[in-house]
Formats: C-alpha cells, sequence, structure tokens
C-alpha cells in the first residue's frame, strides 16, 4: 500500500457479540467516522522539519485551537510527498487562521527525517511529523488498514473545543486537494464565529445563509435565499 493503482477492499472488522453488551458502546465501537467526536488522546514521537530536530508531540499540545491531523500511508512513496509538499505551501494561510497542522505515518521519526532530507519536493518543509510507530495513533482516528499496518490517507479538521468538524479519508492512489481543505477551514471557522451556516462551495464574501434569524421562513424555501447560479459561481 502506498501509491498502488488498484484499490484493494479491507478486511471487515469482526466483532464480538454479547447478549449483554452495553448497545451504545457497541454502536461507538461499529462507528467509522470521527466527526463530532473529540481528539483521540495521543502522544508520540516526532519530527520537526521547521528546526531539524526531533521532538514529542501530544493531543494537548492542539487544545484550545483550530487544528488538521493529516494522515498519510508511507515515507519514499509516490503520491506523499506531494500531498505533503501541497500543505507546506499552503501553510502560512493556515498559520495566519490560527491552524495547526500534523502530518502523521507509522515510520519512524529517523524515516521522516531522512525522507524530508532527500525528497526534493519536501525541501523548506514547515510541517511537524508524527511517528506513529506503534500504530496506536492511526488507529483511534480509524485509519489504520490493520492487515498492511498503514494509514490510509485521512484528513481530519478539529475546532478549539477539541471536536472533529470535516473529516476526508481515501484510498492510497489519489492525492487530496488543499485549497478545497483551505476553503473548508475558512467556512468552518466563518459558521462558527457567525452562527451562520456556508452554502455548497462558499467562499469568504460569499452569500451564507442566516439560519439564526430567518430558519422557521427559510425551512422549505432556500431557494428563495439563495440561488443554482450564486452557489455555483
Amino acid at each position: 500500500m502506498g501509491c498502488e493503482t488498484g484499490i484493494k477492499p479491507r478486511k471487515p472488522i469482526e466483532t464480538a457479540k454479547n447478549v449483554n453488551s452495553d448497545p451504545q458502546k457497541e454502536a461507538e465501537t461499529m462507528s467509522s467516522t470521527m466527526v463530532r467526536r473529540e481528539m483521540p488522546k495521543f502522544t508520540m514521537d516526532a519530527y520537526d522539519a521547521k528546526t531539524g530536530h526531533f521532538t514529542t508531540v501530544s493531543s494537548d499540545d492542539y487544545k484550545g485551537k483550530w487544528s488538521v491531523v493529516c494522515f498519510y500511508p508511507a515515507d519514499f512513496t509516490f503520491v506523499c510527498p506531494t500531498e505533503i509538499a501541497a500543505m507546506n505551501a499552503k501553510y502560512d494561510d493556515f498559520q495566519e487562521l490560527g491552524v495547526e497542522i500534523l502530518a502523521v505515518s507509522v515510520d519512524s521519526k529517523f524515516s521522516h527525517k531522512r525522507f524530508v532530507e532527500t525528497e526534493p519536493l519536501l525541501k523548506d518543509l514547515k510541517l511537524t511529523i508524527g511517528a506513529d510507530s506503534n500504530q496506536e495513533v492511526s488507529r483511534a482516528f480509524g485509519v489504520l488498514v490493520e492487515e498492511e499496518g498503514v494509514a490510509l490517507r485521512g484528513r481530519f479538521l478539529f475546532n478549539p473545543d477539541g471536536l472533529c468538524v470535516a473529516q476526508e479519508v481515501q484510498a492510497d492512489s489519489v492525492g487530496r486537494n488543499v485549497n478545497e481543505f483551505l476553503r473548508q477551514v475558512e467556512a468552518w471557522q466563518y459558521a462558527t464565529k457567525t452562527g451562520e451556516v456556508c452554502p455548497a462551495g462558499w467562499r469568504p464574501g460569499k452569500k451564507t445563509l442566516p439560519v439564526k434569524t430567518d430558519g422557521e421562513q427559510m425551512a422549505g424555501h432556500v431557494g428563495d435565499y439563495i440561488t443554482i447560479e450564486e452557489i455555483m459561481s
């Protein structure tokens, strides 16, 4: 796994059935989404590319902040450095929005260091890369492919309350769009600040939906507030 052209199905996860089990806990175990859940607690080694030194990162480092945890399959692959480089190219934009970025793979901190030093696309990298060597963090976020020991391309956005508001998980062969992700961050921050909601494709300066003041009238009549042309522009 990492950059194969084919997509392999994941093995189903078997859950033990217990007549005395708690239905709520069973539902949580079977859930495949992090959205509206708190960031899992973790501590792991990392490589800070900005300083060129090893460090330790923890979920506590991101308390009270907008943050993104971005998993990728492996160092020294093909699509992965393009994604890391794309996130790095927008690093200053994310910083202006107060967003912290943590990249993660199951490789060691030594592998991360060598990867950054040898891959031309990662020149001047500013990101910190977590070393999930025991695979516990990938498992906690629900992106670990157990039989292969690597993580899917999973990207999770957390608000300052520590709740995941957006996630994107993909298989190996196609990289993610950092411009679209940046747009989502801007939309989430605007909606959180104003209490308004953002229609599809919203960007700063475009029309929002004032559900706090006109929600009752808007129900079933959203088209009276915004047109498909405005949505798609």
